[in-house]
């Protein structure tokens, strides 16, 4: 038994505190609940006190990283347009479906939690673009306030990198140790969750039975189509349109690739095998090559935003509130700036959904409710992830002139 325990990972551990939470609440039913809410308690304000300095750190040490790479220089600023195009239009892809299957409506979950207002909802888009500044950095921190420290962290690690060397140096050693610390507190609060979906599970399915989670299996397969559409139909579209090269040559280089990053749910790990394909099969240069694919597999993820998207609006349905348009366009803007920092981020979709709950102003709770198909939608978005920055790779390389092989 010790030898079975010590193979298991924390994926493994999730699903157990699932299955045990979910056979808790149905065979014990509400004595459970005082334990229950117990372990998701924990596990909740764990995950909240994670939340802002990790977004700190991460974005600033990011910034920091990437602005020395990139100054202004022209390929720089390409590389980032085409991040920014392409997870928009990923985001996009999963806010139409979302909207038109609605899988969320009618869910019948028994959460704790019963917002009766967002407050994203009664904002307007002009109020929204002026929240974004804030007029107190350290009240927005202490507040909990997500996108005015997004937008304070972006613009403090971008004059990081206007400093001398020396001021340079110190505070860009200062916030890479940070975050790593941050990330080391962030696998503990990780190794948290399975205690937390006990907790919640168990509440769940003692409020209300098994039958709460029959809008799951149609949350899935609207999250599978989105990726499939932007992966067959947006990311070919742009080689087509942008670049004026023919998709499919370039896809049948790219298999090894995706299918390790299906297996390791990683763009960092399967970095070396893009690499390969997009200077091998596409002729890519080696300099385009080495500057847009490592910072590609950090900030460029398409199917995780488009995922966040998703789940987000979906989480808002099943506790029955309608987002507004300007409400639903918080979801886009922090969806995409959270996709950039969610890389390396250990179990990044748990994080960075903590992150756009909490910007719109839904309870952490609805985490639980999406963990338990989550590791297979994982799976699907990592190969997403990789084939968007391959594509990335290939556009920027004819926007510089070169001659490809596709």
């Amino acid at each position: 038994m010790p030898l079975v325990l010590n193979k298991l990972n924390l994926t493994h551990y999730i699903f157990i505190g699932l299955i045990f939470g979910a056979l808790a609440g149905w065979q014990i039913g509400t004595p459970i609940l005082p334990y229950a809410e117990f372990f998701a308690e924990v596990f909740l304000r764990l995950l909240r006190m994670a939340i802002m300095p990790l977004i700190i750190t991460s974005i600033i040490s990011g910034v920091v990283s990437v602005g020395d790479a990139v100054g202004l220089g022209r390929l720089g600023i390409k590389t980032f347009s085409y991040y920014i195009a392409s997870s928009f239009f990923a985001i996009i892809t999963g806010l139409i479906l979302v909207n038109i299957f609605r899988p969320g409506t009618g869910a019948e979950i028994g959460l704790e939690e019963t917002p009766e207002k967002v407050v994203a909802a009664e904002q307007s888009i002009s109020d929204l673009l002026l929240h974004i500044i804030p007029e107190n950095p350290f009240q927005a921190m202490a507040s909990g306030d997500v996108l005015p420290v997004i937008f304070f962290s972006i613009l403090f690690g971008y004059f990081i990198t206007r400093l001398s060397d020396r001021s340079k140096l110190q505070l860009s050693t200062f916030f890479q140790a940070a975050f790593e610390t941050m990330m080391k507190m962030t696998r503990f609060v990780v190794w948290s969750a399975p205690l937390g979906v006990f907790g919640i599970m168990a509440r769940i399915v003692a409020k209300s039975g098994f039958g709460a989670f029959k809008s799951l299996g149609v949350y899935f397969a609207v999250v599978l189509l989105g990726l499939f559409i932007h992966a067959c139909i947006n990311l070919p579209l742009m080689l087509r349109l942008v670049a004026r090269i023919k998709p499919l040559r370039h896809y049948k280089g790219m298999p090894a690739a995706l299918l390790t990053a299906f297996s390791t749910c990683s763009s960092i790990v399967t970095l070396p095998l893009t690499m390969h394909a997009v200077t091998g099969n596409s002729k890519v240069s080696r300099k385009v090559a080495s500057f847009t694919l490592p910072i590609g597999a950090t900030v460029n993820m398409d199917g995780t935003a488009l995922y966040e998207c998703v789940a987000t609006i979906f989480i808002a349905q099943v506790y029955g509130i309608d987002l507004s348009f300007g409400a639903q366009m918080i979801v886009v803007i922090t969806a995409l700036l959270a996709s950039i920092g969610a890389a390396s981020v250990p179990m990044s979709g748990l994080v960075m959904m903590s992150i756009i709950l909490k910007a719109v102003g839904l309870p952490l709770e609805g985490v639980a409710i999406i963990l338990a198909v989550d590791r297979i939608l994982d799976m699907f978005r990592t190969t997403v992830n990789v084939l968007s920055d391959s594509v990335g790779a290939v556009i920027v390389a004819r926007l510089e002139g070169e001659e490809l092989n596709v």
